[in-house]
């Protein structure tokens, strides 16, 4: 297990230019967009734009700070993402442009390749068996206690064996990204 922040990572440009991303894991490890199974990064959204689009991929945004930005489809529909909405899924070559509701964010985003692994985001309520594939924990808003540890906003749990951690006793909301490979 290992505890990660952005301020640990390598920025990288947006596969479209428009912002910065920073990989906390993906599979294999060292794999680039083409030819990864799936994909734990944070965004900072610092503008109204396009989304970049990834053809076969399976995406799943939580908003971890900021107001909030409006996520608009081609298909004329629109869901604001603010730290209150549930995380949000969608195929990753909709066409979408986000409008940014008050000033930058900062996004939870894992993406999985359709076909090979299938993933899930979801709150936990406390305390709690580990869900089965769980990769990460991550906290949005507040600081939270997980056994003997303490993940701050924005900070990553991440697994290298899963098991290391089967109940989890915590005193607040934690975010739990399971993946599981589709056989």
């Amino acid at each position: 297990m290992k505890i990660l922040s952005r301020h640990d990572l390598n920025a990288q440009p947006w596969k479209n230019g428009g912002g910065l991303t920073w990989e906390i894991a993906a599979f294999p490890e060292g794999a680039g967009f083409e030819d990864m199974a799936w994909r734990l990064s944070m965004a900072e959204v610092a503008r109204d734009g396009a989304f970049s689009a990834f053809a076969g991929i399976d995406r799943t945004l939580t908003l971890l700070s900021g107001a909030g930005m409006v996520l608009e489809f081609a298909q004329g529909r629109s869901i604001t993402l603010d730290t209150n909405a549930p995380p949000l899924s969608f195929p990753g070559e909709a066409a979408i442009h986000a409008r940014l509701c008050d000033g930058p964010i900062l996004d939870l985003n894992i993406m999985t390749r359709r076909g090979v692994c299938a993933h899930r985001v979801e709150t936990l309520a406390l305390p709690s068996r580990l869900p089965e594939g769980t990769i990460a924990l991550v906290t949005r808003d507040q600081a939270v206690e997980i056994g003997n540890l303490v993940l701050h906003p924005g900070e990553v749990l991440l697994f290298d064996h899963p098991e290391e951690l089967e109940e989890i006793v915590t005193r607040g909301p934690v975010l739990a990204i399971m993946v599981h490979a589709l056989a």
